[in-house]
C-alpha cells in the first residue's frame, strides 16, 4: 500500500510534475461533476454547494451518515427504502424462514417472550 508522510493512502493516486492526483473509481455512464470547495462554520455546518443539491436531489432535513478517516469525509444520504423495496425484503424473509421450518407459531412465541408474556 502506498504512504504519504507515513500514513497509508485511502485511495489509488497519480504523481503528476510532483503533484498528487487522486484517481477516483467511476461507473461508465455516470456524470461526474467539477469540483467545489466549502468551509465549516464555527458551528460545525458545511454547506453543500447548490449544484450538487440540485444534481443529487437533496433538500432540507435529508440525513446523512457521515464517515472520517484522517483527512476524509465522506457523506453518504439516508433514504428511506421504497414500498416496493421493502415487500422484495418481507417476500425473501417468509421464503428464507417457509426454507429454514419456522412456523408462525414460532415467530409469536419468540415476541412473546421478548415482549415479557409467558
Amino acid at each position: 500500500m502506498s504512504e504519504c508522510h507515513g500514513r497509508p493512502l485511502l485511495f489509488p493516486y497519480l504523481t503528476i510534475r510532483n503533484r498528487w492526483l487522486i484517481v477516483l473509481p467511476v461507473r461508465k455512464g455516470v456524470h461526474v461533476a467539477s469540483l467545489s470547495t466549502t468551509r465549516m462554520s464555527s458551528k460545525g455546518q458545511v454547506v453543500i454547494p447548490e449544484e450538487i443539491r440540485n444534481r443529487l436531489g437533496l433538500a432540507s432535513g435529508t440525513q446523512f451518515v457521515v464517515v472520517g478517516d484522517r483527512d476524509v469525509v465522506i457523506l453518504k444520504a439516508l433514504s428511506a427504502p421504497s414500498i416496493k423495496g421493502f415487500d422484495d425484503l418481507v417476500l425473501k424473509a417468509r421464503r428464507q424462514a417457509r426454507k429454514s421450518g419456522l412456523k408462525k407459531a414460532d415467530v409469536d412465541a419468540a415476541l412473546a417472550k421478548v415482549r415479557g408474556r409467558r
